[in-house]
C-alpha cells in the first residue's frame, strides 16, 4: 500500500534557512542518508522537498475556466516542506518511516520531532463514492 508522509515545518523565516552551516549540512545530509535507506529498502516510490510558501500560488478557474491566483500567503504557522511516497506492506511500517524522518537533526544536533502526516494514497475512490 502507498502512503505519503507530509513534513509540515515552521514558518517561513524561522528553522532551516537561518540555522548555522554545519547544523544545516547535518540535515540535509540526514534527509540524503534517509532517503537512500528507503531507496535500497526497495520502500521509496518518491521524495521532493517544496519551495517556501513565499513562492507559492493558490489557484482555481474562473468563470471561464481561466487560472485566476491568489498568493503568496507567507502569514501561515506552518506549510508544507516536503514528501514522501512509500510503498509498504503495513501503515505500521509507513509510521516507523514517518517517526525515523521527524527525527532529522535540527540546531546542535537535537532531533526536530517535526510533526509527520501519513496519509494512505487512493489509488480510485472508496466504492461507497461510485
Amino acid at each position: 500500500m502507498k502512503y505519503i508522509l507530509m513534513m509540515n515545518t515552521m514558518k517561513a523565516g524561522q528553522g532551516v534557512p537561518i540555522w548555522p552551516k554545519q547544523d544545516l549540512q547535518a540535515h540535509v545530509a540526514f534527509m540524503r542518508r534517509f532517503a537512500q535507506e528507503l531507496r535500497e529498502s526497495g520502500e521509496l516510490v518518491s521524495a521532493e522537498g517544496l519551495a517556501f510558501p513565499n513562492q507559492a500560488k493558490l489557484v482555481r478557474a474562473g468563470k471561464d475556466g481561466a487560472a485566476i491566483t491568489d498568493g503568496v500567503f507567507p502569514e501561515s504557522k506552518e506549510f508544507l516542506a516536503g514528501y514522501w511516497i512509500v510503498d509498504v506492506d503495513t501503515p505500521e511500517r509507513a509510521y516507523e518511516i514517518a517517526a525515523g524522518a521527524s527525527a532529522a537533526p535540527g540546531p546542535g544536533g537535537v532531533p526536530l520531532n517535526m510533526p509527520i502526516e501519513v496519509r494512505p494514497v487512493m489509488s480510485a475512490p472508496p466504492p461507497e463514492m461510485l
